[in-house]
């Protein structure tokens, strides 16, 4: 099951005979397995990695750090899944450190996101302060290196 994982965490869009050409099990076996993850909610979706720094329509994404009242009854669960829920947001995580829970945003500009963070995310209740990073470039992101060594240009020689 770790193998199946592991290689749809490389390629997404590996089929299930691929998969079973490498792990040398039969198709019907491996497509089941996959199925049973799916249902399972261990697989929860397919991604495609886009690098928006290629295109002429970027976005702009930041990281909040939010400081967050523990509720009694919740923790930080109920501030955590009402910030989800925001189209805006792309992932919640509960961190350690001076700061409780980090948040990656996607606007169109940063004047988008400073409204966002200002209309939306202060507001809430529950939330104590928040600090925005935004995020000047990405190098790296689902383990894919994604800037481009620039080959070294020579001149042509010619006698």
């Amino acid at each position: 099951m770790n193998e199946i994982l592991e290689i749809l965490s490389e390629n997404a869009k590996a089929t299930s005979s691929e998969i079973a050409a490498l792990l040398g099990k039969p198709e019907a076996d491996v497509a089941k397995e996959i199925r049973e993850l799916e249902d399972a909610g261990i697989i929860r979706k397919y991604i495609t990695l886009i690098n928006w720094e290629k295109l002429d329509q970027s976005f702009v994404f930041a990281v909040l750090e939010l400081k967050v009242a523990l509720q009694r009854k919740t923790g930080y669960d109920a501030v955590a899944e009402r910030i989800a829920n925001f189209s805006e947001v792309e992932s919640v995580r509960l961190i350690s450190g001076d700061h409780d829970l980090s948040v990656t945003v996607r606007g169109k500009s940063m004047k988008d996101i400073a409204y966002f963070v200002a209309e939306k995310i202060a507001p809430l209740e529950g939330v104590q302060s928040t600090c925005t990073h935004f995020i000047l470039r990405s190098y790296k992101e689902h383990g894919v290196i994604l800037t481009e060594k620039q080959r070294p240009q020579r001149l042509v020689i010619t006698p």
